[in-house]
């Protein structure tokens, strides 16, 4: 999937080489390991086919301002995958997941702001535009997702 050119487009703008792929696996693997959070792979339910992945991660990116301490939010589907709502179902039980094991007061998530599918997608599920940076050098939108207040009943 990394070295598919529609799939990176918007993601560092280039395929990815073996050795990458491989630094991001062992980068996933860790990170359920060192943090508690990471990727899960998206399966196809009738065909049990990979079509991509999603996940909640602790990124630490080198970008300003950083969002240190918020969960942040990320996918990516195979092209033959997308615009079928698998992203939509596979994200929402992401936020689902990441609501129920760490309560954060707010989820984030970083989209290319060519890539419009992803942020139609981000819209839906209630992130709102945080601001406009660069990460890598790349125009970056950072979004939010903020849980609403909790009350208690009287």
């Amino acid at each position: 999937m990394w070295s598919d050119p529609d799939v990176t487009r918007y993601i560092r703008g280039r395929p990815q080489t073996g050795e990458e792929v491989w630094a991001r696996m062992m980068r996933y693997a860790g990170m359920w390991a060192l943090v508690g959070t990471g990727f899960w792979a998206v399966e196809e339910k009738l065909s049990g086919k990979y079509i991509g992945e999603v996940g909640v991660m602790d990124a630490r990116r080198d970008m300003s301002p950083p969002f240190i301490d918020e969960p942040e939010i990320g996918w990516s589907l195979m092209p033959s995958a997308q615009g079928q709502g698998f992203a939509r179902e596979a994200v929402t039980a992401a936020i689902a997941w990441a609501e129920a094991k760490l309560d954060p007061p707010v989820l984030v998530c970083i989209i290319s702001p060519d890539n419009q599918p992803s942020l139609r997608l981000a819209s839906r599920l209630g992130f709102r535009e945080r601001l406009q940076t660069t990460y890598h050098d790349e125009p970056t939108i950072q979004l939010e997702r903020r849980r609403p207040k909790r009350t208690d009943p009287a």
